[in-house]
């Protein structure tokens, strides 16, 4: 996969559906995005959303944390104030530079992320896949072409798409990859959770994300500062993308402030385990 095919994918209209808090319609449980051309996008169709409420509380997802256990899905930890922890995800769709000093942040800072890989990105940049489990993080199954996995039907499709990117890393790494799953774009069915569990998967979405894939229309330090600061909560799974300059410019103040709000960090590890009977 070439990386204008990935850039393309992520500008997709219903990649929107993740940005909920920001155009929001509808009521009850007639979850809806209107986008900026006016289009209104039902996630009925498959597309993990976010609806934002009070500064610092935790956010409704298009579905509950008690919906997406029955799957093995989370979207969100503990959201009580006793432990205020938060759970750094990055997507990697390709490697431009931007890896190496978001690597340095967390080891600064000794925090545990969990990268989320696609094929492109162990077969362009094995030797960061590396560095990623050399230094202590966890490595997730994004899919090895990142389609919209809501489109597909079939078991051994869904299962020839996770197993070929899993194959490839232990190729490289020579270690087993994680058995956890963030569907492409957000897009899911009922039926792709209950593959993935089948598979022995956890799926994982995210409550925390902001708009930060656009390579050559990056934002503000303190745009991304403006999302990150005031919409963080207690049990926050964290989504950012590993090819954003910003983020890797920001990265060590962000854990730093993060760290002054009084949050900690866990893994992934640790939210899959308390879920599981």
């Amino acid at each position: 996969m070439e990386k204008t095919i990935w850039q393309r994918v992520k500008t997709g209209v219903l990649l929107l559906a993740l940005f909920a808090s920001m155009f929001a319609v509808g009521s009850g449980g007639a979850w809806a995005v209107e986008t900026l051309s006016g289009r209104t996008v039902s996630f009925a169709e498959g597309n993990w959303g976010l609806g934002f409420g009070q500064e610092g509380t935790a956010p409704t997802g298009n579905a509950t944390v008690d919906e997406l256990k029955e799957y093995n899905a989370y979207f969100l930890g503990d959201t009580s104030e006793k432990e205020k922890k938060l759970y750094l995800t990055f997507d990697c769709g390709y490697e431009n530079g931007n890896i190496a000093p978001m690597l340095d942040a967390l080891k600064k800072h000794k925090v545990s992320a969990t990268f989320f890989v696609v094929g492109n990105f162990l077969e362009t940049s094995p030797d960061i896949a590396k560095r990623i489990v050399e230094e202590g993080h966890t490595v997730g199954n994004h899919t090895f072409h990142h389609p919209d996995m809501s489109a597909i039907s079939s078991k051994e499709a869904f299962a020839k798409e996770v197993n070929e990117v899993a194959d490839l890393f232990k190729s490289i790494t020579g270690k087993k990859m994680a058995m956890f799953y963030r569907p492409p774009q957000g897009k899911y069915s009922i039926e792709n959770l209950k593959m993935a569990k089948e598979m022995g998967y956890s799926t994982f979405f995210w409550s925390l994300a902001y708009v930060d894939w656009y390579e050559d229309k990056q934002p503000t330090h303190e745009q991304a500062f403006d999302k990150l600061l005031t919409r963080v909560h207690p049990g926050a799974i964290v989504l950012l993308h590993s090819t954003s300059k910003t983020n890797a410019e920001i990265l060590d103040e962000l854990l730093t402030k993060w760290e002054e709000m009084g949050y900690q960090f866990g893994t992934l590890q640790e939210l899959a385990g308390a879920g599981k009977s």
